[in-house]
């Protein structure tokens, strides 16, 4: 545990005995969801975790070859949980940290109750007739830029990402939470990212999940939501009425709320009964 959690910078918090695992996404750790977190503390017991290269974990447990894909963080994932012998959870994953977490589901299904992914996609990349939001294109300039001028990518994508001109306290935020990271990981990061597709992985997973698809969403639109939707079986698909990729962010009450229902939900539910949900 010692060494798990030094590597991980694992932290717990919370009164209750159910447990909710938190992932974060892409160039951020686990101080992005500090908003939210006081809606679940009286009941549930929250684990919360930096992936290696993020935050506070161990810079030099950084391994090139490990984590050049997701499965490196997925690994990760799948460790964490039994080193800290955790069952029936429920792992909350922002953004790429929704794959990550549907990995460790796969391999573990009988660890984990339920997923709740916010702002999901299993490919970025536009492919055929599927639209993921992104040409290659792109995704290098992208990467030239975090690797030329990083500082000038956290201030542009801040903004961009967040997609809320009427919340400059937040985009201030979020562009400092980018600014804490290594650009040189996060660059590598941000391309096992934007080049993943987990598309076939969707049907292996077992294990329900709650998608929210957020309003103008610059990284995952509207169709990547009803698509993951559709292939993942045991999935309820809510769009949250919150502008942007960050709802925990700069909506975290109305994002608490619907998560919450979700897990009154799954906690009352078995089998079938899981898929039946319909958010009020």
């Amino acid at each position: 545990m010692m060494e798990n959690g030094k590597k991980h910078n694992i932290t717990i918090r919370g009164k209750g005995d159910k447990i909710l695992v938190f992932g974060h996404g892409l160039a951020c750790d686990q101080r992005i969801w500090s908003r939210i977190l006081p809606y679940f503390e009286e009941e549930y017991r929250m684990v919360l975790f930096d992936y290696v290269g993020s935050g506070l974990s161990d810079h030099g447990a950084y391994d090139l070859k490990r984590y050049k894909t997701l499965q490196g963080h997925g690994e990760d994932l799948k460790l964490l949980i039994e080193t800290l012998d955790l069952w029936d959870i429920t792992f909350v994953g922002h953004s790429v940290s929704a794959m990550i977490g549907l990995l460790a589901a796969v391999d573990l299904p009988e660890r984990f109750k339920s997923l709740v992914m916010i702002g999901p996609s299993p490919r970025y990349l536009n492919d055929g007739d599927y639209f993921g939001g992104f040409e290659e294109e792109e995704i290098h300039g992208l990467l030239r830029m975090m690797e030329m001028n990083f500082t000038g990518w956290a201030t542009a994508h801040a903004g961009v990402f967040l997609n809320q001109p009427n919340f400059p306290a937040e985009e201030e935020h979020l562009r400092g939470v980018f600014l804490r990271e290594d650009p040189r990981l996060m660059r590598q990061f941000a391309e096992a990212t934007f080049f993943s597709d987990h598309r076939k992985d969707l049907s292996r997973c077992p294990v329900p999940a709650l998608i929210l698809q957020c309003a103008e969403d610059s990284v995952v639109p509207r169709e990547v939501g009803e698509y993951l939707h559709a292939h993942l079986a045991g999935s309820q698909l809510v769009h949250l009425p919150v502008t942007g990729h960050y709802p925990h962010l700069v909506a975290p009450e109305q994002t608490a709320a619907v998560i919450r229902q979700y897990l009154k939900h799954v906690e009352l539910s078995t089998g079938e009964e899981k898929k039946s949900w319909i958010f009020d």
